[in-house]
């Protein structure tokens, strides 16, 4: 009752990563299949809630989709910059002044 929102994503998604979560939660759905919405007991204390102890709950699939579930198309694969074209990116928008400083890792 105390869970709002799920957003469930493929094995190779670092739940870790709040951006890289955000990103898959965003650009792998398609909105009316894979949001689902259901009425349901919620905290106390959600000041948000329709009602008291009565509100709205959401569930997000961002998972890759298989033909069984219906998907004909075909998935694509993830594009991947190698580590010499990441920094060439970064420096351009450094100079570009899209960001202050080329991100380090």
């Amino acid at each position: 009752m105390f869970t709002k929102v799920v957003v469930v994503v493929d094995h190779d998604v670092n739940v870790q990563d709040s951006s890289e979560v955000v990103w898959k939660a965003l650009c792998a759905i398609d909105p009316e299949r894979d949001v689902q919405f259901v009425l349901g007991p919620v905290d106390t204390l959600d000041h948000a809630a329709r009602r008291q102890d009565y509100g709205s709950k959401m569930g997000v699939d961002a998972t890759r989709k298989w033909a069984e579930e219906g998907y004909t198309g075909r998935w694509p694969d993830e594009i991947k910059m190698d580590e010499a074209t990441k920094r060439r990116v970064d420096k351009i928008w450094q100079q570009l002044k899209l960001v202050k400083e080329a991100k380090k890792q």
